[in-house]
């Protein structure tokens, strides 16, 4: 797919835009004065394979204990800062290499002017976010939903009083919870405006239903050449919002997520129980980095096929499983071993590629 060439910019060391890789972020959801803490969800956000984590600044207790947290990361940090702008000066002297600015709760521009002065100057990028559930009350319709037209004008009109400042690391997000408006904002934007897009649907639901949502919204964005960095919004651990959203990457071919499971849906043929033995392989595989498509097949109408095609398979039927490997038939498994054998060969293959 062709993507939509945007400005370059760089947040920490990550580069965003300009056809740099996708990238993938998240928040914390540990209370910020709680170093150890965030700093633990940190890591495990980054081993799940974040690039850019953002963190709530609700106080000047959490913008102090800001310093501390960027010091024991090499994740870019960036401060989500809202209502009082004085926090934005006391994040940007502890050095977060980002911050994130609603327009829509900084009430005096002015204050947004001093604030995008002082990024510009400490080379701080800005995100401006903003969303359908807290937009400017001068773009509020009467209606009870914000027009994507008007999502997308605060933030142009955000992003361009910013760069007046002279900021030039900036990016522009436009989210509301339903997957319509966010895609016609985003796509008003993009026609606008060159500035690199972080994408996602915001207040997208539960681990299930926000995941449908963000896959829907995020993924039609992004093969239509829109989004530089994403983030899937979840009422879930943030980590799952890291898989998610290196996952959605992984299915348009715009980045690689370790393992992907094709598994049968199931129907009368199959003879074993192919919703267990799939769910279990994907649990047991995720710590697996390697690229590979891992197959789990219960019928022999599709089974031997799709398990030859991919890297690693497994066709089974109550006598047993046929194991596949690099396209070859290498044994056949008894009922009870399939799950081992199969996930041995798969480790064994990626030992070999060293992606564990």
């Amino acid at each position: 797919m062709e993507r939509k060439l945007t400005k370059r910019i760089m947040l920490g060391d990550v580069a965003i835009g300009g056809g740099a890789p996708v990238s993938v972020q998240s928040m914390t959801n540990t209370d910020t004065r709680d170093v150890s803490a965030t700093l633990a969800q940190i890591r495990e956000l980054e081993c799940a394979g974040c690039q850019i984590v953002r963190v709530a600044v609700p106080d000047s207790e959490s913008a102090d204990a800001l310093g501390k947290i960027i010091a024991g990361t090499s994740l870019p940090v960036v401060a989500d800062l809202h209502f009082d702008w004085r926090l934005a000066f006391l994040v940007m002297e502890q050095g977060v290499a980002g911050i994130r600015l609603n327009p829509g709760t900084i009430a005096r521009k002015a204050r947004v002017r001093e604030i995008a002065a002082e990024a510009a100057s400490r080379g701080v990028t800005v995100r401006v976010g903003v969303n359908s559930g807290s937009l400017e009350r001068r773009h509020q319709s009467r209606g009870r939903k914000a027009e994507a037209s008007s999502l997308a004008q605060s933030a142009l009109e955000g992003a361009a009083l910013i760069s007046k400042e002279g900021v030039e690391n900036l990016k522009i997000s436009v989210k509301a919870s339903d997957v319509p408006r966010t895609i016609e904002a985003y796509r008003i934007v993009a026609e606008k405006s060159d500035w690199p897009l972080h994408v996602g649907v915001t207040e997208a639901g539960t681990m299930w239903s926000g995941t449908i949502k963000s896959a829907v919204g995020i993924g039609a964005l992004l093969s239509q050449g829109i989004g530089d960095t994403i983030r899937v919004s979840l009422t879930a651990s943030p980590v799952e919002e890291i898989r998610v959203g290196r996952k959605i990457l992984a299915a348009l071919g715009l980045a690689e997520a370790g393992p992907e499971v094709i598994s049968c849906p199931t129907c009368a043929r199959t003879e074993i129980d192919v919703i267990d033995l799939a769910m279990k392989v994907e649990a047991e595989l995720s710590d697996v980095q390697t690229p590979l498509r891992v197959a789990v097949m219960g019928c022999l109408v599709n089974g031997p096929g799709e398990a030859r095609e991919a890297d690693v398979g497994i066709a089974g039927g109550k006598e047993g499983a046929l194991l596949f490997a690099g396209g070859e038939m290498i044994r056949k498994v008894a009922p009870d071993e399939m799950l081992e054998a199969l996930l041995a060969e798969v480790r064994k293959i990626a030992g070999r590629a060293g992606g564990e």
